[in-house]
């Protein structure tokens, strides 16, 4: 996983909320919630690996105690502003190790920057560690490959000095591999009335079902894959991995 030339997550990490505001989350960090507590009902404290600017968290705040990490000081720094009352640490997933543990783990879509198995074991090493015993993960890739399918989408936000609008492409040039791509163009405007436009090429991991379970296992977690249902997410696309540690 190697984000040090993607743009967003650094010289352009200041514009994040209006590519991707927190607002937004609402519904999913509300699925993420209730998933966790129906699994660990005394869960309190949560660890968020590659937690980026900090969305999920300012919803989940309310309900955790959590410890932010990312491998980013761009996106901490943004985290920060959002989240001031939470703990945040820049790490890289696959092999930080804080020296504690916590009553659950989640990892959101930073997990498709894990571009081979052997990235992803390392990721969920570094979850089993940092989990307690009887504690719970909860980790949201973007798809599997029995669910990937090419797109095209567009959005963004305005605040009261600057806008951004962003066209998103997504597509898969070899699907016999594990990685797949996404190209952003973002259309900036300043607070002088003034637009320039940047791009960003984003390579992500993809793994099949059984792919993730079997590693899941591996490590020494009890693993299912729960379907989730999101407003405006088809039916069947929005699954979740849920890990308990024994």
């Amino acid at each position: 996983m190697d984000n040090k030339k993607l743009k967003l997550y650094h010289e352009l990490a200041c514009w994040w909320h209006l590519l991707s505001a927190p607002e937004d989350y609402e519904e999913e960090a509300t699925i993420f919630k209730n998933i966790l507590l129906q699994s660990c009902p005394n869960l309190k404290t949560l660890l968020e690996l590659g937690s980026g600017g900090g969305n999920n968290a300012s919803h989940l705040k309310k309900y955790f105690g959590i410890t932010l990490v990312d491998i980013s000081p761009e996106m901490i720094k943004v985290s920060k502003k959002l989240n001031p009352e939470c703990e945040h640490i820049i790490g890289d997933m696959r092999d930080i190790r804080l020296g504690r543990v916590f009553d659950g783990v989640f990892i959101h879509d930073a997990i498709m920057y894990m571009l081979t198995i052997h990235d992803l074991r390392m990721a969920l090493e570094t979850v089993f560690v940092h989990c307690k015993h009887g504690g719970c993960v909860l980790i949201v890739p973007d798809a599997f490959k029995e669910t990937f399918s090419p797109k095209t989408s567009h959005g963004g936000h305005n605040s009261q000095i600057r806008s951004m609008r962003y066209l998103e492409w997504v597509y898969d040039p070899d699907p016999d591999d594990s990685t797949y791509i996404t190209d952003f163009a973002y259309l900036l405007r300043e607070a002088d009335g003034s637009i320039h436009i940047e791009h960003d090429q984003h390579i992500n991991g993809i793994f099949s079902r059984r792919e993730w379970l079997e590693n899941m296992k591996s490590v020494g977690f009890q693993v299912r894959i729960v379907p989730l249902e999101h407003s405006e997410i088809e039916s069947g696309l929005f699954n979740a991995v849920l890990g308990i540690k024994p």
